[in-house]
């Protein structure tokens, strides 16, 4: 098998009508930051403890087409000492591994930030392939103030990103790729679609020069959203539209798929925008479906709350989700069957 044909199984595998992605790839700051609310220790047993909850889940794989690990769990077991990556690959559920090491600042560049992890990343990704591990995931993130993204931090992160998706087509991994505008702010819909629509054509430029093929590969982005504390809030339907008319300005028909991130968005809104962006515009070019963090396993961590009698209800918990959003990805959701799913 060559390295394209590799690509090409995984993203068939990845992208299916009605399924979207799990991310289950916590940095080890951030799953403290989730357990600490439920009083649940974030030692490495625990977060072991946790994801095996989420991978064994009766039901999910009718959902889940893949699941974005932490390295970590590459190389953790379930209860029954099978791997993890192993439990996913046994029900047709791709495993997949965030790949980069986090952000800081964007140097001489204020407000700017920048993700690491170029260095030793092909001899890294050889590695997660030996775990299982078939697609990659990596962040660039965009904070909106008055001058933010400037037009240097747009560059620098679009590069980034280029750069690392070629070295994962290159290994025969599929990259997602996420550039991540916040909704940190008060800003409007119409300044978020603005700076989302810069953010994505520098990538699609930059994807471009590095010659990655974008038919192999999966775009993570925002959706279109004002910003928190903008007192202008928008409907699931005006979320759908602009975040459809960026995509159309700036997304090649060649992606195969584009997963939206939840952002910080409730799980009934994260569900209620896809629902709104499949049922108006469902003649796109691309899978639009879902790679929610946040939005999947809120509902999970409040029933678990890191008890082990707990587990069927959290699991249940996450089979109500995925299979939500698997409607929404359809755009066959209704908001009525929230309270009784």
């Amino acid at each position: 098998m060559t390295i394209a044909d590799e690509r090409q199984a995984t993203i068939e595998q990845m992208v299916q009508s009605g399924k979207g992605i799990l991310a289950a790839d916590e940095s080890q700051p951030t799953i403290a930051k989730r357990f600490a609310p439920i009083g649940v220790e974030s030692t490495e047993e625990n977060h072991r403890a946790y994801r095996a909850l989420l991978f064994t889940a009766p039901g999910i794989e009718e959902y889940i087409s893949g699941v974005i690990e932490f390295e970590e769990t590459l190389g953790q077991t379930a209860d029954d000492g099978t791997a993890l990556p192993e439990v996913l690959a046994r029900r047709g559920i791709v495993p997949g591994v965030k790949v980069d090491k986090g952000k800081g600042p964007l140097a001489l560049s204020p407000g700017d930030l920048i993700t690491y992890g170029l260095d030793g990343l092909a001899e890294r990704l050889q590695q997660y392939k030996q775990q299982g591990a078939r697609f990659t995931k990596w962040r660039e993130v965009y904070p909106i103030g008055k001058h933010n993204p400037s037009p240097l931090g747009i560059s620098a992160n679009a590069e980034m990103l280029a750069r690392y998706a070629a070295v994962c087509q290159e290994q025969g991994m599929v990259p997602i790729v996420e550039p991540e505008v916040l909704m940190d702010g008060d800003h409007s819909l119409a300044r978020c679609a603005e700076v989302t629509e810069a953010v994505q054509k520098a990538v699609f430029h930059a994807l471009h020069r590095h010659h990655v093929v974008l038919e192999h590969m999966v775009l993570k982005p925002n959706m279109v959203l004002p910003g928190k504390d903008c007192p202008q809030q928008a409907s699931a339907e005006e979320v759908a539209a602009a975040t459809v008319r960026v995509l159309r300005r700036c997304v090649p028909a060649a992606v195969p798929s584009i997963n939206f991130l939840s952002g910080g968005l409730s799980p009934e809104a994260a569900t209620a925008n896809l629902n709104a962006i499949n049922a108006g515009f469902p003649l796109e070019p691309w899978l639009l479906s879902f790679s929610y963090g946040r939005a999947l396993q809120q509902p999970v961590l409040q029933a678990w709350q890191g008890k082990a009698e707990n587990v069927p209800a959290a699991q249940q918990a996450l089979l109500k989700r995925v299979r939500l959003n698997g409607a929404a990805q359809r755009g066959e959701y209704e908001e009525a069957v929230e309270a009784s799913a």
